[in-house]
């Protein structure tokens, strides 16, 4: 099945992207969350449109993302975590307390663009950040207790 993207969506695209997804996701999670429509004829000359217009826009919000992924290039953030003795944590480290690592560190990033492996010991991980369809920059992530 076809369908417009009318948000960011993981592992599929960004807004007014034409993506082949299958029949009952499309029509089971991405239609009903409005996330997406059905690719018509139609509707993907209006996509086109509105992606030609938004082009201009585009160039910025990548200089924009671009000056991002300078300023968090290097960046180490800690996340403090109740932990056993043997060092396993209680739970696991979520994007959630990632975004909210970097919003106190002064970056207003979204949960979603944030990817991160699971996060179930003490230690040392790299997480990585989606700021634009091109730009991807990879932080250090040190879990510690508390």
């Amino acid at each position: 099945m076809k369908v417009i993207l009318k948000d960011f969506v993981k592992g599929f695209g960004e807004k007014n992207d034409i993506v082949v997804v299958k029949n009952g996701y499309g029509r089971n999670y991405l239609i009903p969350q409005g996330l997406a429509t059905i690719a018509t004829p139609s509707a993907i000359k209006m996509a086109e449109e509105n992606v030609r217009q938004a082009a201009h826009k585009q160039v910025k919000l990548k200089a924009d993302a671009q000056a991002i992924a300078d300023k968090l290039k290097g960046i180490k953030i800690t996340v403090p975590t109740k932990a056993g003795s043997n060092g396993k944590i209680f739970g696991s480290v979520t994007t959630i307390q990632l975004a909210k690592s970097l919003a106190d560190r002064g970056f207003d990033i979204d949960k979603r663009k944030i990817s991160a492996p699971d996060m179930k010991n003490l230690g040392d991980y790299k997480a990585s950040v989606g700021l634009h369809k091109e730009i991807t920059v990879e932080i250090d992530v040190e879990v510690t207790q508390e």
